[in-house]
């Protein structure tokens, strides 16, 4: 009797047709690789839900680190993985590969994921791992040492170019450092006022402030500005950004929310 081989399932995701199937081919050789390929974000998430929805997960994501991003045009408005990193719908909104990584890293911890870069990048490199990657590799990598990556991904070992390892330490030390300032600033905020900050990162406007916390929008107006002041920024996005790299969620809306994207003071 032959003995049974352990098969290892993979997702390519990339949006240049040739390079995804070629290197799906390449994967699909191995004795114990079964790969896919799925050309965009909506894809791979399609194919994340059909693959659970039939129990035959996958085991290993392979992301295109610039996914959905057009050179010289910005970045495609794409929908996000149904279950987003903070909690909300995952509604359609700019989405990169390492934005897909912390999406699919909510929605499925089990799979590990992988970056694939054109270039070496310190910051997008850390950006990938505080997402969720574990590991980032050269697109023009030998098949060899991908295969490696993805066999020691599985084994929850993390993946670096042995150039970037400085670069990215740095990164991910200045990211921790500019965390526990935020951190900092979000605990001088009273009860009432972190409240009113959990609205401000949901997208709450004046108005739904105040008929969810049962406020005046004259009160909520004064809160918000406190808030402001406080963390030392001088708009609501600001006081946003600020509020997540502190690890601030949003406030969890119920289905009678009245208003999104009202004026913030």
């Amino acid at each position: 009797m032959g003995v049974s081989v352990a098969r290892i399932r993979v997702l390519v995701v990339d949006d240049h047709r040739i390079f995804a199937e070629s290197l799906a081919a390449a994967l699909a050789a191995e004795p114990d690789v079964d790969v896919s390929a799925a050309g965009s974000g909506p894809a791979a998430v399609r194919c994340l839900e059909r693959a659970a929805a039939e129990g035959r997960r996958y085991d290993v994501m392979l992301v295109d680190a610039e996914l959905g991003i057009l050179a010289g045009n910005g970045v495609r408005t794409v929908p996000a993985p149904r279950e987003a990193p903070d909690g909300g719908s995952g509604a359609g909104g700019p989405v990169d590969g390492i934005s897909l990584v912390a999406g699919v890293r909510s929605g499925y911890p089990h799979i590990r994921t992988v970056v694939l870069a054109e270039k070496d990048d310190p910051r997008r490199a850390a950006a990938a791992l505080q997402a969720g990657a574990s590991g980032w590799v050269a697109k023009d990598c030998s098949l060899q040492r991908l295969l490696t990556v993805i066999r020691g991904v599985l084994r929850d070992e993390t993946h670096l170019p042995a150039a970037l390892l400085t670069g990215v330490l740095r990164e991910l030390t200045a990211a921790r450092k500019h965390r526990t300032e935020s951190e900092q600033l979000v605990e001088s905020l009273t009860p009432r006022e972190r409240e009113v900050l959990r609205c401000m990162v949901a997208g709450l406007g004046r108005k739904a402030v105040a008929e969810r916390l049962f406020l005046s929008p004259h009160t909520v107006r004064t809160h918000m500005q406190n808030v402001l002041g406080k963390l030392g920024v001088h708009s609501t996005l600001a006081a946003v950004a600020l509020a997540r790299r502190a690890g601030v969620g949003p406030a969890q809306l119920s289905g009678d929310v009245v208003e999104r994207g009202g004026q913030l003071a």
